[in-house]
């Protein structure tokens, strides 16, 4: 960087304004946040694979760890968290038994920390068994992570990487999201059909309740008082009050072949894109009407789903097909399909 002298800096810019400014953002360091970018995890990659959402293409790939699968990002963008497991990855063809007699690699279980602007890995926090998916405090001090063999849901503080709850929940957790408002965490337990609702303060179980079959992620309305939780195997989508101890409700109920996974609220919180797993698509819901606007063919098993701040692009993880698929929310289109690493399971952007 060449340095100008302040005099001659300052003589410049009271002809020409517009050099001070460039002045001032030269000698700024550059700033992750400010680019568009998608991560993907990678499943069987063991891998993150960095996407320019401008360009739509590929710009990196990241070594992380053994089954990357959750990923989320800090408030202020600098660190990337996901969720990586020792825990051998087992298919709807392996038998229970055969699969507990895999060798789980504990050393392997942990969040590992990406520098978003080195795309560095900096360090991994231990954060008991199997991590799956996992979300962070609105203040980015602390994680929610469910951990899927052990029936629980550990609460790590990030600055110092200590335990500072672990929290029972259902069996096989896998959903874990953070109400807009900070004051719960709602967790999936796939083999109870139950949510468990924690107040993030008490970092104890408020209640449980009982929805559909293989409850998979959630979403909120904008206030907070109401979430979404997508149920693979009913296939429906339920509504939860927050705001109340009303127990929850069944939406709609989708076409056989959808299998809802991943959940995600439009910006006027008005649909709800949901992906379908084997059943190939997005769906998106009218929320006020509760009925299925379209079904948008995006790939293999999408399950990971982000939507951009804008509103107008959202991004699916499809795995079998080892591809992200950008859908413009408008027109209901496929804009493009990018080659990804080895099993995309999670997206997150940063736009």
């Amino acid at each position: 960087m060449v340095l100008v002298p302040f005099s001659r800096l300052a003589c410049a810019a009271v002809r020409k304004p517009w050099i001070l400014w460039l002045a001032l953002l030269c000698s700024m360091p550059p700033c992750a946040a400010w680019a568009g970018r998608a991560y993907v995890s990678d499943e069987d990659g063991n891998a993150i694979t960095v996407i320019d959402t401008d360009s739509m293409g590929v710009v990196a790939t990241v070594d992380v760890g053994k089954r990357p699968r959750g990923l989320k990002l800090a408030p202020d963008g600098s660190r990337l968290y996901i969720a990586v497991s020792g825990l051998p990855k087992c298919g709807p063809t392996v038998p229970d038994a055969e699969c507990a007699k895999r060798k789980h690699d504990l050393a392997a279980d942990g969040i590992a920390v990406i520098d978003t602007q080195s795309l560095k890995l900096v360090k991994l926090l231990k954060a008991g068994t199997d991590p799956e998916q996992f979300d962070v405090s609105r203040d980015g001090r602390r994680l929610f992570i469910s951990n899927e063999d052990a029936a629980s849901v550990s609460v790590l503080e990030v600055a110092s990487g200590a335990l500072r709850a672990t929290i029972p929940v259902g069996p096989e957790p896998e959903g874990a999201r953070v109400a807009p408002d900070g004051q719960r965490v709602l967790v999936t337990s796939e083999a109870s059909g139950t949510i468990t609702v924690i107040d993030s303060r008490a970092l104890k179980v408020e209640r449980t309740v009982q929805v559909g079959k293989r409850p998979r992620d959630a979403a909120f309305s904008a206030d907070g008082g109401v979430a979404f939780i997508s149920c693979e195997l009913d296939p429906s989508i339920y509504r939860l009050p927050l705001a109340t101890n009303d127990p929850p409700t069944q939406l709609l109920q989708l076409r056989p072949e959808a299998k809802p996974m991943g959940v995600v609220m439009d910006r006027d919180g008005k649909r709800l894109f949901v992906s379908t797993g084997r059943g190939g698509t997005v769906a998106v819901i009218a929320l006020d009407a509760a009925k299925v606007l379209a079904e948008v063919p995006v790939g293999a098993r999408p399950w990971g789903i982000a939507l951009a701040r804008n509103g107008r692009r959202l991004y699916t993880a499809n795995g079998p097909s080892n591809d992200v698929t950008v859908v413009d929310t408008t027109t209901f289109t496929v804009i493009k399909k990018i080659p990804v690493g080895n099993s995309p399971w999670g997206i997150v952007l940063a736009d």
